[in-house]
This record gives C-alpha cells, structure tokens and sequence, in this order.
C-alpha cells in the first residue's frame, strides 16, 4: 500500500509516517518511481508506535524497544522489560516534581489570597472621594 493509504488506515498523517522513516521505526520499499510502499504489517507497527508516542516515549527510545517485536527471543523481551522499567522511573520522577511544584504554587497561593484578605477594603466610594480630592486643586 501506498504512505497515504496506510496514513488513512493508521489515523496518522503523512509526515508522521515520513518521520517515522527517518527515525527508523518504519521502512518502506520504493517503486522505480521512488514511491513508498508499506505491508499490511505496517498498520499495527504504527499502532504500536503510537501507543509509545501516547506513553510519552521519545522515538530514540522506541527504536530500542522495536527488537522485542520485530524479533521476539528472551533477550530481546527482558531487554525492553528493563528500559519500560527504567522509563516509568523518569515519568515517576516527573510526576513528583510536577507534584512539588504544585504544591509549591498552592503555598504561595495562599499567601497571596491572605494578603489581599488583610488588605482593608475602602468605605464605598472613597476611591471616588480620594480621586476627586487629588485631581481638585487646593482652594
């Protein structure tokens, strides 16, 4: 099938597909005319792309998790065990600084809110007075 065939098959769009080739988690075979060609096989390859892509993977990681699929062994399947671990560790790591930074910014929300509670509020229209008052010039 043909890169827009399989971009419509896939829900994904051309460039996706493109940059996907260059990255070197798709390959297609070329027609004399340099068109891509792609298999059946290369609809669920995207899918598991993307499903990657969704987990917040970069594409160089994704590249290192490819062998268990294209290739399954024992090796190739504690190998992509190890780097999901080691992911889901830097996501949890994420997650925690996220965490602090809101609550961080919860800290200094509160502050902020009892400030402006401590601030009085003036009598109705004494803005209106105190403006009139110094925009009036003395008698």
């Amino acid at each position: 099938m043909r890169i827009g065939e399989l971009a419509a098959r896939a829900g994904v769009s051309v460039r996706s597909l493109r940059y996907y080739e260059q990255r070197g988690l798709l390959a297609s075979t070329r027609t004399p005319s340099g068109q891509r060609l792609y298999t059946e096989d290369d609809v669920d390859r995207v899918h598991f792309i993307q499903g990657l892509y969704a987990a917040n993977l970069s594409s160089s990681t994704i590249v290192e998790l490819l062998p268990c699929r294209d290739t399954p062994s024992t090796h190739n399947s504690d190998a992509t065990l190890e780097r999901m671990a080691r992911e889901r560790e830097r996501i949890t790591a994420q997650i925690d600084d996220l965490l602090r930074a809101r609550d961080t910014l919860d800290r200094m929300t509160a502050g902020a809110r009892a400030y402006r509670e401590s601030l009085a509020d003036p009598a109705p229209g004494a803005d209106e007075d105190t403006a009139a008052r110094n925009s009036s010039p003395p008698a």
